[in-house]
């Protein structure tokens, strides 16, 4: 007895690989190593070595269950599998969630001939009972860990019997392993589907066992039957259709040769075995027929019987025919009926349920005088087909009387179902079984068995034994390891969103963690549960207002006050409103009357309230087993509302089964006509999510608000899931829109759609859809093809018009034909592919230009001559538009180039990945290409030509010398007469030719055909304040579609010292919502910034942005741009002194142009309208008609905050404080400046040079000579040398001093002495000199948007609706309330504690953070930023906690490009950006923002960064000075030499470039 229910032990398994030679010695000495310790992992294994395809059941997308953890190792791992037919022999792992019908991914892979399996807990078995019936035929294997753990219900195992599967139960570890190849073997064998079950916590006390024999499961598995079904498939099969598919029996033999066995080792689960498999699995195995149906043997003149069906004595017969060979390779027995116990034995009990060894161990240990003595115990093996004969065989003929222990925990009938199958076998034979008596089995705890076993045999041996005994607890502990009910912490957004905005009134009925009198959370999380609990919440309001009405009526109150407050509630109770405003008052009043009526209706006083009722779903009601609920509530016509959350990812929609039949629910919803729908997604428009919901709340019937929120674990980053939200609802997968019937009564469309970039392209879309539906209707032979992907279509269309249109236009020529293909990221390549073709047919050759990406692949052959241009993207890849192009060839292996002659020429930079193991990343497209060409065998018309950013020309060096050798191979190289090149077209000529800013700007505006303008134009608007952009996020995606990039505009005002009244704030709040993306930008220069306004609505924008009293002139472009001022909540008067001159000096230095106001400000009627200001007149005196070569900044600092980066500017301005306490004037620091390149050494940042001081009164003429000596001295060729730091630094700081003071006609004085202390923001309250009081609001990297976490945007907004003061932006991207009153402070703080804005409780680190926008927006982005640098805070947090830095400041900055906008030279420690996820690392910028800092680093990605930081963090911690910052302390230390000029910059850094080798 002990042997079979003991705990395992593998010493045999061991014993018997021991005896056997070995296949491979390196793989015997690894598994020696290897120990499974759980039938999850025994039985996974088992699953990947035998599957094609393995479903894996989750409890959720990110939580792993008992099984997925170890198939996701193997698969990671590339471990091949025995019969795995992909091209890397590995199986595919599906995971997919437990409640989203997981049986439905069955049927494809099984039907088309791939072997299936599946692991899960029992909770999917019951709801999929339908398709088990239709997989039982096939040879499907579904591995059932049973639950609820560690007490499962067995319940779900005899509800499904006889749906035509075969089940085996294991009982143990090894048992596991053992049973998962039977279960394998046999249904390959049988073509049928097995079921193997098992308790996992009953072998939670196993030994560890070894690997399983490799060898032996291959030959178990039978490779030949094995291809045989591979080779089949099933088609034209629907999963609701019956496809008639049944088992037969073969007549092949059931004995296999033995060989040597192998313990495969984990490492790699069949690194060995495959290749025997794949050595012994001949060719016509594959090509034979279905294992369903045998061999024939006939000749011409036999005629067949039709092969029989699998049988029960098939299936015996193959079971034992495996056990046979389990027992042969491992001494291991197994039967159908297992019988443990003397074969003398009287009584039995048969188990089947938890643990039978506990049982096993008790009879085994039982006293002589024990009633259970000389007992014996029976289990089964083989539970369906069921064998009473096997059963007869193995009870022994003196056993009377045999108790069946079942435990059944959902009993739907008298008797148990194992009873009657017992009873059945017994009483239709001949052997001695007298008594047959059925108890329940319970939970039963090991101190308890003996007591348990006692009442067993008690009842058993009486004369009137009870039928149904319990035996046992009902209930046993529960374990986190069930598939319990949890919602993703992601998916509370949405839940959070309600809370907000019903507060008390909301109702979940369904919401998890409710207490429902013992029902499972399976059930009532189900849409139909909720919707009773719905009905049955209604009624009861109900009779609660009958109770109400008819208190008013007896008036039985102790007051009168309570009877007329009710009356009025009574009256308006179904209005939420009006009962809402009300509810308060009749509770105060009931409150007071005291009475006992009184204290009735207050026992249920939030029924005073109209309650939202809510269901929340998840998409899984999406699929059969869950529609068929949100069916009846759409049919009942309830007042209802549901919340469906669909987070399946945008990227995953086309893995997705498309047998598995998810629903569009809310087309489904909408065609019942009586139902509100809407589509919303949080991550793309939050207000149009409060929009919804409320009138969901409002529509009087069923209201459907299905919600997107995609992720592919739950702890993704919030930047993943609006990544893919953008994805999914720009491109009209997921598009936002809402449908309410109720609107028809009010003369409005029912529908609306509120993507607002997916609207013009669905006109253009029903517009083909319109004429493809004329043409399938006329030619109904192409219906088909017709209606396939209109973007893979549109994309082929296009390359192909492309290609053609060049080659009309080149029928006359006679030269030899040329092809010039470029890939380009900035255009360096599509420049130099240009001109190249330029130059070809200015010497007589055919030349056709393109990107390769619009290039048909399949003309590559017949080309003769063709050229590629590719410059080098991200880590060594190609750029977008080079990778389609390079993906159709790279793995082609037909491609024969031998006539085709080719070159190829590649822009890199050598010192752009400076460490020796990354410098193949340098030119590597050009350098693959290459190589990938000659493969294929084409002849070069020259060597390929490599262009490196470090020569002295740049690229031009190595171009110089590739393009003659090009006319040389061409027989064009000395063509006389060649007409001259236009010069290229330069910034400079753009403003020249521009008449003062208008370009074309107006017409590109009023073009409807793209979202876009012209090229020009885009340089001319940034002077107007806005910058073309698109959404970087979704560009390939659009690209995919053959849509051009989501183009939208950015809009910067203008605000002098970042001071803004409140009602300009909600103006402000007004246009980021109705034009923009909904959320504003507080950016470094202390101004409002606006993503994503469409071209249509920039315009009004700008409109609605000058009648606020603020412009956006001269926001950008090569002008002097917003005016900075430092902003001094502490000292308002002196303040508002500096303030006035900033503002002074911005209105002095602003364009002249009318341009701006011709564009932007006139009327429908084209007549201008004057918002502010004066008449503007039509010329420049100060900046002419070219304006400056590059941007100018100004900032004023007041000491001791040096909060606006004073030395980073082109003019900084030092402000001086006077004896008496008044503004006197200013130290000019002039030529700082941020921008660089690179490993351009020639570009860098550089800190303002002192000039000397100059008075109060005078100090916009001194700002207005500074940049006129700019404006005449700056370098207008090379705008990388453009700025006013490089023309001081060639001039020298005393010739450039000089020449501003010939020009002004005065002389700067000496400087006045002044001190810094900080250039980071004081947050919380303070007050000023006059009383008054300032609260500076941490706003992280200057983003006001909404969130369900943290409504910022809506509570700034309430606070401006009653704030009298101001608000002043800070140049650190922070918001200061300021001028507040003692009186009106309660009233802010309640504003402030309701929307969370009064927390400033954050790390000094992250308080002392800035970043730019980066991704998704800016064009010049080469990493994020903004949406990173929170997460690498968070990630050292817990660093900066542990080594005493919490509140320790440190000035962190990062950008997504070397320009500089967030000011990173300046940091303590910098990222800037180099390529997608990779940065260079900066450190030792002064505290102050006096120092620059100096590289460390370069190219490292998130683990580098966090190996390097907190390890210095800690020494800094514990080595650093009294006040030592963390800069000084970098340079101190000797981490970094300390930059003392921006000249110096690149000198000395930490990180040396090493020589290209």
């Amino acid at each position: 007895m002990s042997f079979l229910f003991g705990k395992a032990d593998s010493s045999a398994a061991t014993a018997a690989t021991a005896a056997t030679p070995k296949l491979e010695s390196d793989m015997a000495t690894t598994s020696q190593n290897i120990q499974i310790r759980t039938p999850e992992e025994a039985v996974a294994r088992i699953a990947y070595l035998a599957s094609d395809v393995i479903i894996s059941v989750q409890p959720s997308r990110d939580q792993d269950s008992a099984f997925s953890s170890h198939l996701k190792r193997y698969a990671s791992r590339k471990d091949s599998s025995l019969v795995a037919k992909s091209e890397d022999l590995v199986p595919e792992i599906q995971s997919i969630r437990h409640n989203t019908d997981p049986l439905l991914s069955v049927f494809a892979p099984i039907r088309s001939g791939r072997l299936t399996s599946v692991t899960t807990t029992s909770t999917i078995l019951l709801p999929s009972i339908a398709h088990l019936y239709k997989l039982a035929n096939y040879p499907v294997v579904i591995h059932v860990s049973l639950s609820p753990a560690p007490f499962p219900d067995y319940s779900i195992i005899t509800a499904i019997r006889n749906s035509g599967w075969t089940f085996i139960q294991s009982e143990s570890l090894q048992e596991a392993q053992d049973m998962a190849v039977t279960a394998h073997a046999l249904a390959i064998r049988s073509g049928k589907g097995v079921i193997h079950f098992f308790d996992s916590s009953a072998c939670s006390r196993d030994k560890p066992i070894a690997a399983e024999d490799a060898a032996s499961f291959r030959e178990l598995l039978n490779l030949d039957d094995v291809r045989r079904y591979q080779a089949s498939s099933v088609s034209h099969s629907g999963i609701y259709a019956d496809d008639g598919r049944v088992a037969v029996a073969s007549d092949q033999p059931e004995t296999r040769p033995s060989v040597t066995t192998n313990s495969l080792a984990d490492s790699t689960i069949l690194s060995a075995a495959s290749k025997v498999a794949s050595s012994e699995v001949s060719e016509r195995s594959s090509q034979q027929s279905n294992s369903s149906v045998p061999p024939s043997v006939s000749s011409i003149t036999t005629i067949e019987a039709a092969p029989s069906l699998v049988s029960s004595e098939d299936i015996y017969k193959y079971v034992n025919s495996i056990w046979a060979r389990i027992r042969e390779t491992t001494g291991r027995s197994y039967h159908a009926f297992e019988w443990s116990g003397p074969a003398t034995a009287e009584k039995a009990i048969f188990v089947f349920g938890s643990d039978a060894g506990l049982f096993a161990e008790a009879l085994d240990a039982a006293k002589p005088t024990d009633i259970y003595a000389k007992a014996g115990m029976i289990t089964v093996r083989l539970y369906r087909p069921w064998l009473g004969s096997q059963l007869l065989e193995v009870i022994p003929k003196s056993v009377k009387r045999i108790a069946v222990l079942e435990q059944i925990s959902r009993k739907t009938t008298k008797w148990g179902p194992l009873l009657i199958d017992v009873l059945t076998s017994v009483k239709s034979s001949f052997g001695g079984v007298e008594t047959v008596v059925g108890h329940q089995l319970g939970y039963i705890a090991p101190e308890t068995i003996d007591q348990a076993l006692r009442g067993i045999f008690q009842n058993l041996a009486s004369e009137k034994p009870l039928q149904n005994l319990e035996v046992g607890k009902t209930s046993g502990p529960r374990d986190d390891k069930t598939y319990g009910l949890e919602q993703p912490k992601l998916e509370t957004a949405y839940t959070k969103i309600l809370d907000q905005l019903f507060g008390n009134r909301v109702y979940i009925a369904n919401a998890l963690g409710s207490n429902n009198a013992g029902v499972s959370s399976t059930i009532t999380a189900s849409p139909e549960f909720g919707f009773g609990s719905l009905l049955a919440r209604k009624e009861h309001r109900g009779r609660f207002v009958k109770e109400v009405k008819q208190a008013a009526s007896a008036g039985s109150f102790t007051t009168e006050s309570p009877v007329n407050w009710l009356a009025k509630w009574a009256a308006s109770a179904e209005d939420a409103k009006k009962a809402e405003e009300i509810a308060d008052d009749v509770i105060a009043r009931l409150e007071t009357d005291g009475s006992s009526i009184a204290r009735e209706l207050l026992s249920n006083k939030g029924l005073f309230r109209k309650e939202s009722l809510w269901l929340v779903g998840s998409d899984a009601w999406a699929y059969d087993l869950g529609n068929s609920g949100v069916h009846h509530i759409l049919a009942s016509g309830e007042n209802v509302n549901m919340l469906i959350i669909d987070s399946t990812p945008y990227s995953e929609r086309t893995a997705a089964d498309a047998a598995r039949r998810k629903k569009d629910i809310g087309l489904y919803a909408m065609n019942f006509g009586n139902a509100y729908v809407a589509s919303t997604a949080v991550y793309s428009s939050y207000t149009q999510v409060l929009q919804a919901m409320l009138e969901a709340d409002k529509f009087n019937g069923p209201s459907v608000v299905l919600a997107y929120l995609p992720y592919f674990g739950e702890h993704d980053s919030p930047l993943t899931v609006l990544q893919e939200t953008k994805k999914a609802v720009d491109l009209g997968y997921w598009p936002l829109y809402r449908w309410n019937p109720e609107n028809e009564n009010k003369g409005e469309p029912n529908f609306l759609l509120d993507s607002e970039r997916v609207k013009n392209e669905l006109k253009e879309f029903l517009a083909r859809d319109n004429k493809l539906t004329q043409l399938m209707r006329r030619e109904p032979a192409f219906a088909a093809n017709l209606s396939q992907d209109f973007g893979t279509e549109v994309r082929a269309q296009q390359k192909r018009k492309a290609r053609d249109a060049y080659n009309q236009l080149l029928e006359g020529l006679f030269g030899a034909p040329l092809t010039i293909l470029f890939a380009s990221d900035n255009g360096n390549a599509q420049s130099v592919a240009k001109r190249l073709g330029t130059r070809g047919r200015a010497r007589g050759l055919k030349t056709i230009v393109m990107a390769m990406e619009d290039y048909p692949v399949e003309d590559l052959p017949k080309e003769e001559n063709i050229v590629f241009v590719t410059s080098t993207a991200g880590q060594g890849e190609f750029p977008q538009n080079g990778k389609p192009f390079w993906d159709a060839i790279k793995d082609n292996t037909d491609l024969d180039l031998a006539s085709v002659n080719y070159s190829v020429f590649g822009l890199g930079d050598k010192h752009y990945w400076p460490r020796k193991e990354d410098r193949v990343y340098y030119n590597k497209p050009a350098k693959d290409l290459n190589r990938l060409l000659a493969t294929f065998g084409g002849k070069q018309l020259s060597e390929i030509g490599l262009g490196d950013d470090q020569d002295p020309d740049g690229y031009q060096t190595g171009y110089s010398a590739w393009e003659p050798k090009i006319w040389q191979a061409l027989g064009v190289a000395n063509v006389e007469g060649l007409p001259d090149e236009p010069p290229p077209l330069t910034n400079e000529d753009i403003k020249l030719a521009s008449n003062y800013l208008r370009g074309t700007i107006a017409e590109g505006l009023r073009d409807t055909a793209t979202a876009a303008i012209s090229a020009s134009d885009q340089q001319l608007t940034k002077f107007h304040g806005t910058y073309m952009q698109d959404d970087r996020d979704i560009r390939d995606e659009r690209k995919a579609q053959g849509l051009e990039p989501a183009y939208s505009f950015m809009i910067r005002c203008r605000l002098p010292g970042g001071v803004s009244t409140a009602k300009q704030w909600i103006q402000m709040d007004d246009i980021s919502t109705s034009l923009g993306n909904e959320t504003m930008k507080l950016t470094t220069r202390q101004t409002f910034q606006f993503h994503g306004v469409v071209k249509g609505k920039l315009k009004p924008a700008m409109k609605a942005i000058n009648k606020a009293l603020m412009t956006t002139l001269a926001a950008c472009g090569d002008v002097n741009r917003n005016v900075m001022c430092s902003s001094l909540p502490t000292q308002s008067e002196y303040h508002k002194q500096v303030w006035a001159c900033s503002k002074k000096i911005s209105d002095h230095l602003l364009p002249s142009t009318s341009a701006y106001h011709e564009i932007w400000l006139t009327d429908d009627n084209n007549e201008k309208t004057q918002v502010a200001g004066n008449a503007i007149q039509d010329f420049e005196p100060l900046y002419g008609p070219t304006y400056l070569p590059r941007k100018f900044k100004i900032t004023i600092a007041i000491p001791p905050h040096n909060d606006t980066d004073v030395y980073a500017h082109d003019v900084g301005l030092i402000s001086i404080k006077g004896d008496d306490g008044q503004l006197v004037g200013f130290n000019l620091l002039a030529g700082g400046g941020m921008g660089a390149t690179h490993n351009n050494k020639k570009t860098y940042p550089q800190t303002g040079r002192m000039m000397g001081f100059v008075k109060a009164d005078e100090v916009h003429i001194a700002c207005e000579k500074v940049m006129l000596v700019q404006r005449d001295h700056g370098d207008r060729k090379n705008r990388k040398h453009a700025r006013l730091k490089y023309t001081i630094d060639d001039l020298g700081v005393d010739v450039f001093r000089s020449k501003v003071e010939a020009l002004w006609g005065k002389s700067f004085e000496p400087e006045r002495p002044f001190y810094f202390k900080s250039n980071v923001d004081t947050f919380g309250w303070q007050k000023d000199e006059t009383g008054r009081n300032h609260f500076t609001f941490f706003i992280e990297n200057g983003r006001i948007e909404n969130t369900a976490d943290f409504q910022m945007k809506t509570g700034l907004r309430e606070i401006a609706k009653v704030h009298k003061g101001e608000f002043r932006l800070t140049g650190n991207q922070h918001l200061i309330l300021s001028n507040v009153a003692d009186e009106d402070l309660p009233q802010m703080k309640e504003l402030m504690k309701k929307y969370k804005l009064d927390n400033v409780q954050f790390s000094g680190l992250r308080l002392s953070s800035s970043a730019c926008v980066a991704f998704p927006t800016c064009g010049l982005a080469m990493a994020e930023s903004e949406r990173y640098l929170p997460q690498l805070i968070g990630k050292l947090e817990g660093c900066l906690e542990e080594n005493g830095l919490g509140k320790e400041s440190i000035v962190m900055r990062m950008t997504g490009c070397p320009n500089g906008c967030a000011r990173p030279w300046l940091a303590e420690v910098a990222f800037v950006g180099k390529a997608y996820g990779a940065y260079n690392m900066y450190l030792g910028g002064g505290y102050h923002g006096q120092r620059l800092n100096k590289l460390y680093r370069a190219s490292i990605k998130e683990d580098e960064i966090l190996a390097i930081m907190k390890p210095l963090l800690k020494r800094y911690a514990l080595e650093r000075g009294d006040g030592e910052r963390f800069g000084d302390f970098c340079v101190r230390a000797g981490v970094v030499v300390a930059t003392r000029d921006g000249r110096d910059f690149h000198d000395d850094v930490a990180e040396e470039e090493f020589d290209e080798e």
